[in-house]
């Protein structure tokens, strides 16, 4: 049980719920940023999410801002797990972690749902593009989010960080990463002045499935959220028809529409039925979306090298970041 020393957490918790005992932790594999684990204290249920131990780019897996957001939309919006506790001391576990409800249900890192029925997948993705049109549909002000992040010039700024973050990376570039770099603030639509609290990795993989019925019940890894344009987010939801199934479970190569999958624009038309009104999805938001994931992958290698990866897979992964920003070009040149 790496990362985790466990009579400090069992101290912790027997501080917090004196009524309960009896510690056991299960590992949750799969992620590539903040390390995560099932957590049962006697009849208690959790999640433990923390920030991994060891060097970190600043500003990054802000498991502070996780806990925030997941504690403001609370029954306020799109269905997120209840937050019960933070704790920011890093002599606890060696870094900041929280605790969270743990809901049941099923998680996919493969975008075709495998084993899945074919008309609960497509009311599974249409459900998503619903669950995220009622993300945006939040105000922040109104659940207490106001500050959590800068509005307006969203794309301009997070160009900027993103661009920050990929060239930290001294001995590592990539020719359609850097070439992103230019095309992305030259063809950058105007702002049309559009705020929600954006996820920031909205996607399949995130989502936390009802265990029978095709609905999400629960909208998982909130690092990334901030207050930013909800195109973004909607640019990031679609990369699964612009990627392929070694590329982080995508549809290329798939026969999607057998599945029963519906087609990107129909995903997109969902989310615009039941958003607030906003500009129309461009291959700008595409391009830009799959360009932050790319510079996400460049850092996931760079942990990879220093060693302290939240996965032993991310060093398989570290080379996804090419894969994507060239996925990018695609996008722009289509």
């Amino acid at each position: 049980m790496s990362d985790l020393d466990l009579p400090a957490l069992e101290t912790w918790l027997a501080e917090r719920l004196p009524n309960e005992s009896g510690l056991k932790v299960e590992r949750i594999g799969g992620g590539q940023s903040n390390p995560t684990w099932f957590l049962d204290w006697g009849t208690l249920r959790l999640v433990l999410r923390k920030k991994p131990s060891g060097q970190i780019l600043p500003g990054a897996h802000a498991v502070e801002r996780e806990f925030r957001v997941i504690d403001a939309l609370n029954n306020a919006g799109p269905p997120v797990p209840k937050a019960y506790w933070l704790e920011e001391d890093p002599e606890i576990l060696g870094a900041a972690f929280y605790l969270m409800e743990r809901v049941e249900g099923r998680v996919f890192s493969d975008c075709a749902l495998p084993g899945v029925d074919p008309a609960h997948r497509r009311e599974m993705y249409l459900d998503m593009a619903r669950t995220l049109a009622r993300l945006h549909a939040v105000r922040p002000d109104e659940v207490g989010l106001a500050d959590y992040g800068k509005p307006g010039d969203y794309f301009q700024r997070q160009i900027g960080r993103w661009t920050r973050q990929y060239q930290q990376q001294d001995d590592l570039r990539i020719a359609a990463l850097d070439r992103l770099v230019e095309w992305l603030p030259a063809n950058m639509p105007e702002d049309d002045g559009a705020i929600a609290i954006a996820h920031g990795d909205f996607r399949v993989g995130n989502m936390l499935f009802h265990p029978t019925e095709p609905k999400v019940v629960a909208v998982l890894d909130w690092e990334l959220s901030t207050l930013g344009h909800p195109l973004g987010d909607l640019g990031f939801c679609v990369i699964p028809w612009h990627s392929a199934p070694d590329e982080y479970g995508g549809l290329i190569g798939v026969d999607w529409r057998e599945l029963g999958i519906p087609e990107r624009d129909e995903f997109v038309a969902e989310y615009m039925a039941h958003a607030l009104p906003t500009s129309p999805l461009l291959p700008f938001h595409v391009a830009f979306a799959l360009f932050r994931f790319s510079v996400i992958f460049v850092g996931i290698a760079n942990r990879a090298r220093l060693g302290n990866a939240a996965s032993a897979e991310a060093a398989d992964l570290g080379p996804l970041a090419e894969r994507f920003a060239c996925r990018a070009i695609e996008v722009i040149q289509s």
